[in-house]
């Protein structure tokens, strides 16, 4: 799902509940920041570049990855945005909560997303890593004030080191 078929508001105002602004780049031009380059979404300091043609999973995943960093690593963002494997599996998780909270989107929409860019999980497909092997991403996740015991979004981001 590109973000042409997004509901633009509803994703900047996301996105901006975590101090986060979504600049739109022009059709064609590269993305800032980026790290996989192409339309994939760049993210500087609390900036996160997209294109209309720009993977949601993409900008989501962006968006995860600065939630789920030290405020210490914000500071100095710009590109690549670091962390530990723990992390990156929280940042996944993340993903597809952040999908949720989306009209037209959602997690079967962002597992599939996710698979067909080629997410590697050690059950195979993105569903599977998350209903069946995803609590320690769901226990770091709570353990960082970003989701309560319920799994319900805090709309907080990292609260500790």
């Amino acid at each position: 799902m590109q973000l042409a078929a997004m509901d633009r508001r509803a994703l900047e105002e996301l996105l901006a509940g975590y101090g986060l602004r979504l600049q739109w780049v022009a059709a064609g031009a590269e993305i800032p920041g980026s790290y996989w380059g192409e339309s994939e979404a760049g993210l500087r300091h609390s900036t996160l570049f997209a294109r209309a043609d720009t993977p949601l999973h993409s900008v989501l995943h962006e968006a995860a990855h600065y939630v789920c960093m030290s405020a210490q690593r914000r500071l100095r963002l710009d590109r690549d945005a670091g962390g530990d494997d723990a992390e990156e599996e929280a940042v996944c998780y993340l993903q597809v909560l952040l999908a949720d909270s989306l009209p037209r989107s959602g997690r079967s929409r962002i597992f599939a997303d996710m698979d067909a860019w080629g997410y590697s999980f050690r059950l195979g497909a993105a569903a599977a890593w998350f209903a069946q092997d995803a609590a320690a991403a769901h226990d770091w996740l709570l353990r960082h004030g970003i989701i309560d015991a319920g799994a319900a979004l805090t709309g907080r981001l990292r609260a500790c080191d």
